[in-house]
C-alpha cells in the first residue's frame, strides 16, 4: 500500500482508525482503503451511518454557537478528529472573534491535519493526548497557553465517550475534567445508543461488531447511563435528547430517521 504524502510517518496505514472512518462517513479524503472497507462493512448493517455523523456535526455547530451566545470564549474539544467543514474554531471565532480553542486527539493523522489547518491561528492549538488521561490534558502547556481554567470553558466530548470502555473509567475521567472547570462552564456530549436507531438491536449490533473487530469497541450505552456523565451539571433545555431535537435550526429540513440514533445534551456547572 502506497503511503500518501499527507500521512504522517510512523502510523500503520494497514490498521483502521475510528477518526479516519468518521472522516469517510462525512465525505472527507483523509482516509485509507482499510478505513473505507471497515466503514462499508458497518454500513452493510446500518446504511444510515453517514446521516448519524452529519447530525452529530450539525449538533456540534449548534452547541458551539449556543456556548458563544452564552458568553463563553474558551473551547476544549477532546476527541476532535480530522478537521472538516464547520470546525469548532471556525464556528466559535466567527461568533466570538478572539475565542480560544484547544483540540485534543491521539490519532496522529487527526493531529497532523489540525496543525496544518491551525497554522497561523494564534488562538487555536492541538495537543496529542487521550481522554482516558485527563491529568495529562489539563497539565499540557498547549492547553495552559490558551485556556484559563479559572474562567468558564465549553468542554466538548462529542462522539468520543462511546469509544471509552467502562473498565477505563470514563465517568471518573469526565468528573476529573468537570472538577477542573470554573463555574458556568458547559459540558457538550453526544453518545451512541441502541435507542433511536430505526433498526432491530441485533441488526445494529452487526455494525457494533465491526468496531470490535478493528479493536475500537463501540460502547452503546442507554440514555440513563449517558445521563450519568452530566452528574454535577445542570442540564440545559431541552435536556438529553436525540441530536436533531437539541435546539434545532429553524431552517433545517426533515431529518433522516437515522439522525435520531443516540443522544446529545449540554450541561452547565453551578
Amino acid at each position: 500500500m502506497e503511503r500518501p504524502a499527507w500521512a504522517p510517518r510512523g502510523i500503520d496505514i494497514s490498521v483502521p482508525s475510528v477518526s479516519r472512518i468518521y472522516d469517510y462517513y462525512l465525505g472527507g479524503s483523509h482516509n485509507f482503503e482499510v478505513d473505507r472497507e471497515a466503514a462499508r462493512r458497518a454500513m452493510e448493517f446500518m446504511p444510515g451511518l453517514p446521516k448519524v455523523m452529519q447530525a452529530n456535526r450539525a449538533f456540534l455547530r449548534r452547541a458551539v454557537r449556543f456556548a458563544a451566545a452564552e458568553g463563553i470564549d474558551q473551547f476544549l474539544d477532546i476527541g476532535s478528529g480530522i478537521p472538516t467543514f464547520g470546525n469548532v474554531h471556525e464556528v466559535a471565532q466567527s461568533a466570538r472573534p478572539g475565542a480560544r480553542v484547544v483540540y485534543v486527539d491521539h490519532d496522529p493523522v487527526a493531529v497532523a491535519h489540525s496543525e496544518a489547518v491551525l497554522d497561523g491561528n494564534e488562538n487555536a492549538d492541538v495537543i496529542t493526548a487521550d481522554l482516558r488521561k485527563p491529568r495529562e490534558i489539563l497539565a499540557s502547556p498547549g492547553l495552559r497557553r490558551l485556556i484559563d481554567l479559572n474562567q468558564p470553558v465549553a468542554l466538548l466530548l462529542v462522539a468520543i465517550l462511546h469509544f471509552v470502555e467502562d473498565e477505563d473509567d470514563p465517568y471518573d475521567a469526565v468528573a476529573e475534567l468537570r472538577d477542573a472547570l470554573a463555574p458556568g462552564s458547559l459540558l457538550v456530549v453526544t453518545h451512541a445508543s441502541y435507542e433511536g436507531i430505526p433498526l432491530p438491536p441485533e441488526r445494529a449490533g452487526g455494525a457494533v461488531d465491526v468496531y470490535k473487530d478493528i479493536r475500537n469497541p463501540l460502547i452503546m450505552r442507554s440514555r440513563e447511563d449517558i445521563a450519568r456523565f452530566f452528574e454535577g451539571y445542570d442540564m440545559v433545555e431541552p435536556g438529553l435528547v436525540p441530536m436533531p431535537n437539541w435546539r434545532p435550526d429553524p431552517a433545517s429540513e426533515d431529518e433522516d430517521p437515522y439522525s435520531y440514533s443516540g443522544f446529545a445534551g449540554v450541561g452547565r456547572t453551578a
